[in-house]
């Protein structure tokens, strides 16, 4: 089965193209930036050739869409663009969807969880429905980051608000980077089958901190909104929510709080030199103070949810750090490990400073494994996209056999 895997952002398109029979191997990947401004920028790289780039108009995902089909039948990945047998999305928000085959409810659902979602969900609905009116007849699955997460016991869903808000209107925990965490677990098993309790530390532009237990997902530091937790790369985090009756008695508009707080917080609000880790950590190396601030607080976020979570797993046999920063940052990783030996997590610098690819990095004597495993969310979602369409055929199957 060839399976086209999209992960969308508001202005840009990722895929990578899988032949699922072939060993789950690679055929293609691609990207767009900069969609629905001036001029877009475009790359493709078929596997095993050099990587093509250019700059298009591109009004919508819906043309970028059809730019990287038409590159996949030019440069002879496919022959046709009918030969994707499916699509799969990794989709954000889908309230108590999983993983499913797209069709109008599910875009119901997702339209309904656009207000909180607002920076992902929309992109995908225009997407998915550009997708079927270009592949018309070709399957959609919505592999939604909440998914991995329904795992989770209530009493950490749910918030301590009248309860008639969690039952009716769905406000709770849901947690996401579903698809990273839930490759983290898959891989872990593989390397070392013994480890169960496992946290996944995912730092990058969007950053959370994961627990799971014998490979489900049992607590995840996101909450109702993509905008919590882990303070992120231009997100606040953790709020609190009275705050903004300070805010609006100064006289601020709701609007104007949504934007600094979703736009113009996290690293780029507290360090205001940017919202990339590599630019603020620069800044702080140069003595500018609130760039410190900024990896302090963010450093801080990430400890205590590590260590929130080694009281729910009653300790842990792996941390696993992934995502941009994750994996790069050599000094926020020793900064976020440190003075953690009294629950026999103990970090070999030497190791740390080197480590590339899959790498463990603990010291000899420590009782706790430390890795840096690179992610592949793509992979997860098209495994969950063939598992999601195997399924209806047997369900359909068996309705006709029963009919």
């Amino acid at each position: 089965m060839i399976v086209l895997v999209a992960n969308l952002g508001s202005t840009s398109f990722k895929y990578k193209l899988f032949d699922m029979a072939a060993r789950e191997r690679v055929l293609a990947e691609g990207a767009a930036d900069r969609i629905g401004l001036s001029e877009s920028v475009w790359t493709f790289t078929p596997t095993g050739k050099s990587k093509l780039t250019g700059n298009a108009q591109l009004p919508d995902h819906g043309a970028a869409i059809e730019l990287h089909l038409h590159e996949l039948v030019r440069a002879g990945v496919i022959e046709k663009m009918e030969d994707v047998n499916a699509i799969g999305f990794k989709a954000v928000h889908g309230g108590p969807l999983e993983v499913v085959q797209v069709d109008e409810q599910v875009l119901d659902v997702m339209q309904q969880f656009a207000d909180v979602a607002p920076a992902h969900n929309p992109p995908y609905i225009a997407a998915m429905r550009a997708f079927a009116r270009r592949l018309p007849g070709i399957p959609q699955v919505a592999a939604f980051e909440t998914a991995f997460h329904q795992s989770i016991p209530l009493h950490r869903q749910a918030y301590a608000i009248p309860y008639e808000w969690t039952e009716k209107l769905g406000i709770r925990r849901y947690g996401f980077h579903g698809a990273s965490h839930r490759y983290i677990a898959t891989r872990m098993a593989e390397l070392n089958p013994v480890a169960k309790k496992i946290i996944s530390v995912h730092l990058g532009g969007s950053s959370s901190v994961n627990a799971t237990l014998n490979g489900e997902s049992v607590a995840n530091s996101f909450g109702m909104t993509a905008q919590s937790g882990l303070p992120q790369a231009s997100r606040c985090g953790d709020f609190d929510t009275f705050a903004l009756l300070k805010l609006l008695q100064a006289g601020l508009k709701l609007d104007d709080i949504w934007k600094k707080l979703g736009k113009e917080g996290g690293l780029l609000g507290v360090s205001g030199v940017s919202s990339d880790c590599r630019d603020v950590e620069q800044a702080a190396a140069q003595g500018n103070q609130r760039a410190q601030l900024a990896l302090d607080i963010f450093v801080e976020s990430v400890r205590q949810y590590i260590g929130a979570y080694l009281a729910v797993l009653n300790g842990a046999d792996a941390i696993v750090f992934t995502g941009g920063i994750g994996q790069n940052a050599v000094n926020i990783r020793q900064r976020i490990i440190s003075d953690m030996q009294y629950a026999g997590i103990v970090l070999d610098e030497q190791k740390n400073r080197q480590a590339k690819g899959e790498y463990r990095m603990d010291a000899a004597g420590g009782k706790v494994q430390i890795w840096v495993l690179p992610t592949n969310e793509e992979l997860i979602v098209a495994r969950q996209t063939v598992r999601a369409l195997q399924t209806n055929e047997q369900k359909a199957a068996t309705a006709g056999r029963a009919g």
